[in-house]
């Protein structure tokens, strides 16, 4: 059952987000948008510098509210931040304004894709695998709870992700 045209991806850094989501919005003939490169578009300045001057509370504000704008537009595949689940109102404006899908790849496998890119404030620690196996198990729960449907991305290409969730997406419309 698809509630509305849009299509949101959640899920952890490094799971494709914004690789799938570039696709599938281009297969379906859809708007393709990333918060977090809206905030950055609209701040002027990158994530981590949010993070060095706001924290993630001042990163987290902005994030709330450039998805409740995001969510209102029509026909967009939206890549969210990997922490977007933890906030009650972005959850609620994902679930009541279109398809939710959770894009899930392990740990490892996140750390295998994200192990060069600096741009990753939560990860600048001593064991960034330990810091995804903690963010795991902190958001796991949220992703399923707002999901409509779970895809894994877990060693496989892109193309093979998008015919999935087409797929999916057409078998739930019938």
């Amino acid at each position: 059952m698809i509630r509305a045209q849009n299509i949101f991806l959640v899920g952890p850094m490094g799971a494709g987000k914004s690789t799938v989501g570039r696709q599938l919005a281009e297969a379906l003939s859809y708007t393709f948008k990333d918060s977090d490169h809206e905030i950055q578009r609209r701040t002027g300045v990158d994530i981590p510098t949010i993070f060095e001057f706001e924290g993630e509370a001042g990163f987290r504000a902005r994030e709330r509210q450039v998805i409740e704008a995001l969510a209102t537009e029509e026909r967009i595949v939206l890549a969210t931040g990997g922490g977007a689940v933890l906030d009650a109102e972005n959850r609620q404006n994902l679930a009541s304004r279109g398809v939710v899908i959770y894009l899930h790849c392990t740990p490892e496998q996140q750390f295998s894709r994200t192990s060069r890119d600096r741009g990753r404030p939560l990860l600048q620690t001593e064991d960034p695998l330990q810091r995804l196996r903690e963010l795991m198990d902190e958001r796991d729960p949220l992703y399923r709870q707002v999901a409509d449907l779970v895809v894994s991305t877990e060693k496989r290409g892109t193309a093979s992700v998008v015919k999935e969730i087409r797929r999916r997406l057409e078998s739930e419309e019938s």
